[in-house]
This record gives structure tokens, C-alpha cells and sequence, in this order.
């Protein structure tokens, strides 16, 4: 299958600071892939740098097999039609002086697609009315906020999302209402997504594929089903140890990490998770791990396997629950 975007080798250095180093992603028409990692890895970064929101240090970008890298401003402009973003703050990312109907009209005449009752189109595409047209941003909760930039997004009709954690501001059971929401639109409108995040129990639900990152690289890749039920890196493994587990009557295993995250201005030499990882031997500290078979870990294959996925299904079933109420046609 062609890849709709595909990234080679990205890096994004601000001055010092080594956000982005070596990442390489494909993404395929209808798929969703998941970016997660710990605050500070470089998960928006990336998604800026696919959009060419920010210009890359080194590495390229290819969107339809095009090299989208080197384009020109209007070129760009041209390509912002295929390509539009879901900010994390719903609030911060739409304009309060404003109406809903005046930003959701803007990219329209921009791009040349307005028409009569478009705009009433896009409110109820995402569960809104027409009449919310005339309010301003102010006069919205924060999931309603967050399906007026879902429609801002949808109105230039674009094949690819960045979605940067847009459901991680809002409560359990509005997650669940825009995750439904999204996962509607993307079979209708056969949408590519890339889903940035840090909830894996959300992830688990609305993602094809996830990368997970550390410190500006991509540490694993691997489809849903096989990353949940079989982690390989070990920092894949401590972060599905720490997902909390409504039962206190469960008994688990939780890898606790030694130390804190390094540094971006002087990340470890090596492997770049090698000082909190039980498993380092001294090859981490002088060979960088290439990311082969989905995982970049020297010593993958001799760790054991991994136990403490199972109790995250009761993470995800009450998820679905929620998900199911207010789905249309749903069951408590």
C-alpha cells in the first residue's frame, strides 16, 4: 500500500536543544497512527514538522510520494487543504473575537470553497446547530469548543489530521463523545489521522498503529494489538505498567523507572533511554540502537516477556461503556 505521508530521518534542533532526531513514520489513507511518549519527547514537534508548520533541520517529508520539504510558501498554501491540525486547547486555538460561523467561512473563501449552507453542513457534521453559528468561542463548553475546531479542520475537506492530544483537556465521558465523533468521521470520510497523545487507554481504542517516543526518537512501532498484548522495548513496558487500574484488589507489577528524563540540550550518548533503563549494558552507552522490526533496543530479544498488560482491559471497558452511552444507538 502507498503511503499517503511518509517522514525520512526528521530533526528539529532549537539551537541547542535537540527536540526531533532520526524520526521515520509512514501513514497510510484511512489509518490512524498514535504518537505517545512522556511530556518533552518531541510528539507535537513532530506533527508540526509533518504539516511544515516548522521547518525541519534536516530530513524530509513526502506526502503522495511528492517531496513537500523543499515547496514554497504558495505551494504550501496550496497543500494546506490536504493537511490541517486539532489543537490541544480547543479554547486557545479559536480566535475569541469571532463568531463559529465567520472561522468556519475563513478557510473556505481561502481555499475557494464556499457555498450556501456550508457552514450549516459542518455544525451538524459534528453534532452541532446551525444556530451556533452566531456565538463566539466564549459561549461554548470544552468539548463543544473542540468539535467547532474538529469542523474548522473538516472544511477544507482533507485527506490527513494532525490531531495533537484533542481529547486530553476534557473530561472521561466528553472523551469519549469526540473519540466517537472522530472514529465516525474517519470511516465516513476515509481520514488519515495522526493521534498525538499520552492516554494509552484512549489510544488503545482509536489507533491502527502506535510509535512510542523517548527524547526526540522513535523507541517502538508495531500495530495496536501486538504493542498492548507483547511491549518489547522496556520503556514501552514501564509505561503500560503505570496505566492506573480502577481495582485496588489487583495486584500488579509496576516498573518504576530510576532517575528522571535527560536532558534535550545533552541527551545520553547511545541509546538515549539507557540511564533509566533496568536492562542497559555498556553497548547502550556507545552504539545508538536502530529502529529494526519495529524496535530499537540492542537487547529486546533476551528481556522477558511482559505480564502486566492484561489489567488494562479494565481501563479500556469502562471507556467502551462510556463510548457506547453516548454513541447513537448505543447501551449504557
Amino acid at each position: 500500500m502507498t503511503a499517503l505521508l511518509r517522514a525520512e530521518n526528521l530533526v528539529k534542533h532549537f539551537q541547542a536543544v535537540q527536540a526531533v532526531d532520526g524520526v521515520s513514520l509512514e501513514l497510510a489513507e484511512g489509518e490512524t497512527l498514535a504518537l505517545v511518549g512522556e511530556s518533552g519527547c518531541g510528539k507535537p514537534t513532530v506533527g508540526r514538522l509533518l504539516l511544515r508548520l516548522i521547518e525541519p533541520t534536516a530530513g524530509k517529508v513526502f506526502f503522495q510520494e511528492k517531496d513537500i520539504t523543499g515547496l514554497k510558501e504558495r505551494e504550501i498554501r496550496s497543500l494546506r487543504r490536504e493537511m490541517q491540525i486539532i489543537f490541544q486547547d480547543p479554547y486557545g486555538s479559536l480566535n475569541p473575537s469571532m463568531t463559529v460561523g465567520d472561522m468556519l467561512e475563513e478557510p473556505l473563501h481561502l481555499h475557494g470553497l464556499y457555498r450556501e449552507g456550508r457552514v450549516a453542513e459542518l455544525l451538524m457534521l459534528v453534532g452541532l446547530a446551525e444556530a451556533h453559528a452566531t456565538r463566539y468561542p466564549h459561549e461554548f463548553s470544552g468539548g463543544q469548543r473542540q468539535r467547532i475546531a474538529i469542523a474548522r479542520a473538516l472544511a477544507v475537506e482533507p485527506r490527513l489530521i494532525v490531531c495533537d492530544e484533542p481529547v486530553s483537556a476534557l473530561d472521561v465521558s466528553i472523551q469519549a463523545q469526540v473519540i466517537n465523533l472522530l472514529q465516525d468521521l474517519q470511516r465516513r470520510f476515509g481520514l488519515a489521522y495522526l493521534f498525538i497523545a499520552h492516554d494509552l487507554a484512549v489510544v488503545k481504542h482509536i489507533a491502527t498503529r502506535v510509535a512510542v517516543m523517548y527524547l526526540g526518537r522513535i523507541v517502538e512501532l508495531a500495530d495496536k494489538r501486538s504493542l498492548f498484548a507483547n511491549p518489547r522495548h522496556p520503556y514501552t513496558r514501564a509505561l503500560l505498567s503505570a496505566i492506573p487500574v480502577p481495582d485496588p484488589t489487583l495486584a500488579r507489577k509496576k516498573i518504576i523507572l530510576e532517575g528522571d528524563v535527560p536532558s534535550p540540550y545533552d541527551p545520553p550518548s547511545g541509546c538515549r533511554f539507557r540511564t533509566r533503563c533496568p536492562h542497559a549494558q555498556a553497548l547502550c552507552s556507545t552504539k545508538v540502537p536502530v529502529l529494526e522490526d519495529g524496535v530499537a533496543c540492542h537487547f529486546w530479544k533476551e528481556i522477558g516477556s511482559f505480564s502486566a498488560a492484561a489489567p488494562l482491559t479494565a481501563v479500556n471497558e469502562r471507556l467502551l461503556r462510556l463510548q457506547a452511552a453516548f454513541h447513537p444507538g448505543g447501551t449504557p
